[in-house]
C-alpha cells in the first residue's frame, strides 16, 4: 500500500509549529499581566504560580494555519472539516471559561454533551462495530461517549510537565498516518492531526520540565476533542477492525480515565472530582522524577502506536517510525535547548 502525504500535510505542521511559537510567549505574557495563572497546592506538582491558558496559543496555531493554507490554495475543502472545526472551537471556549471561572464540573459536562451532539449532528458519528454491524440508535450514545470521554481523559493526564502535549502530539501523529493509510484515505482528518501535532510541539517549546505555561482545560479539551473526531472521520468509518485502533492508539489517556473514574466511584466518590491518584502521580510517587514520567507514558503512547500501525501493514509501520523518530529528535531537541537556555 502506498501512502502519500499532500504538501498540505507537511506545510501545515510547519506553519502552526512556526505560528505556535511566536504566539506562546504572547499568551504568557498577557496571562501574567491579567493574573490568569495556575497556584501551587496540595494537589499539584509545582511551586509557582504557570500562566494556565496555553490552550489559547494551541487553538488559535491551529486555526490560523487553516487560515493560511486557505490564502496558499492548499485548504481540502471537505466534508466534516467545518462540524470539527466548529466544534473544536466550542469545547476551546468552555474549557478557557472554566480555566479562568472555575465552571461546576456537571454543567462542564453538560455543555460537552451539547456540543458533541452538535458535532454529531452535522456526521460526525460512530455508525458500525465489527460483528454487529450498523448499530442504529445506539450510534448517538456511543459517538458522544468517545467524544466527551477523550476530550476529558486529555484533560486527566495533563498533570506533568509535558506529558500531555507529548502524547497528544505522538497520538496526532499516529492518527494522522494511518488515516492516510485507510482505504480510502482520508487525508482532511490526517491534515488536522498533523496541524494539531506542529501546534502542540510550539506549545511544548515552552511546557518541558520546569514549564512557562500549561495548557489548562482550553487546550486539553480542545487537543481531545480533535484527537477523538479525526479517529472517528480518519479511521472509524471502516467496517473492518481497523474501527478498534483509536482505543490502542489512543491507549494512555483511556487507561488514564477509566482507571481514576473507576477508583473513585469504588471509593464512593464522583469520578468528576480530582485527585492526586492519577498513573503519572503513582510514577512520581514510585521516584520517578517529571522528565522520566513523561518518558515512560509518551512511550508506551508511542508502542501503542506502533502496533496500530503494524495493524495496518508494512509501508504503514515503517512511515510511522519515520514521522515518529522525527518527532522524537524535535522533542529531544527542545529540551536540551531548553536545559542550555536555564543554564
Amino acid at each position: 500500500m502506498l501512502i502519500k502525504l499532500t504538501h498540505a500535510h507537511i506545510i501545515g505542521t510547519v506553519i502552526a509549529y512556526l505560528i505556535g511559537v511566536c504566539l506562546v510567549p504572547l499568551v504568557i505574557s498577557f496571562s501574567k499581566k491579567e493574573g490568569l495563572v495556575d497556584l501551587p497546592n496540595a494537589r499539584k506538582i509545582h511551586t509557582k504560580p504557570i500562566s494556565r491558558i496555553g490552550g489559547v496559543a494551541i487553538w488559535a496555531s491551529t486555526m490560523l494555519t487553516f487560515l493560511c493554507l486557505v490564502f496558499m490554495s492548499y485548504y481540502p475543502y471537505g466534508s466534516l472539516l467545518s462540524g470539527i472545526l466548529l466544534g473544536g472551537s466550542l469545547m476551546f471556549l468552555l474549557g478557557l471559561v472554566d480555566d479562568i471561572y472555575n465552571l461546576d464540573a456537571k454543567f462542564k459536562l453538560f455543555l460537552q454533551i451539547a456540543i458533541a451532539t452538535l458535532v454529531y449532528l452535522l456526521g460526525v458519528k460512530i455508525s458500525n462495530i465489527p460483528f454487529f454491524g450498523n448499530i442504529g440508535i445506539f450510534s448517538y450514545p456511543i459517538t458522544i461517549l468517545w467524544i466527551v470521554g477523550i476530550s476529558n481523559a486529555l484533560n486527566f493526564i495533563d498533570g506533568v510537565d509535558g506529558l500531555a502535549g507529548s502524547v497528544v502530539t505522538v497520538n496526532a501523529v499516529t492518527l494522522a498516518i494511518i488515516a492516510v493509510a485507510m482505504v480510502p484515505p482520508n487525508p482532511i482528518s490526517a491534515l488536522i492531526g498533523f496541524i494539531l501535532a506542529g501546534s502542540m510541539l510550539a506549545f511544548l517549546t515552552y511546557n518541558f520540565n520546569p514549564a512557562k505555561i500549561f495548557m489548562g482545560d482550553s487546550g486539553a479539551l480542545f487537543s481531545g476533542f480533535l484527537l477523538a473526531t479525526i479517529s472517528i472521520t480518519g479511521v472509524m468509518k471502516a467496517a473492518t477492525l481497523a474501527i478498534l485502533l483509536p482505543f490502542l492508539v489512543l491507549a494512555v489517556p483511556i487507561m488514564d480515565i477509566t482507571f481514576s473514574s473507576l477508583r473513585r466511584i469504588a471509593k464512593g466518590k464522583s469520578p468528576f472530582v480530582a485527585d492526586a491518584e492519577h498513573i503519572h502521580h503513582k510514577l512520581l510517587h514510585a521516584g520517578f522524577s517529571q522528565k522520566k514520567t513523561v518518558m515512560i507514558l509518551t512511550s508506551v503512547a508511542i508502542i501503542a502506536g506502533a502496533l496500530a500501525s503494524l495493524f495496518m501493514g508494512s509501508q504503514t509501520i515503517k512511515h510511522y517510525f519515520v514521522y515518529i523518530l522525527s518527532i522524537v529528535i524535535v522533542m529531544l531537541l527542545l529540551n536540551f535547548m531548553k536545559v542550555l537556555t536555564k543554564k
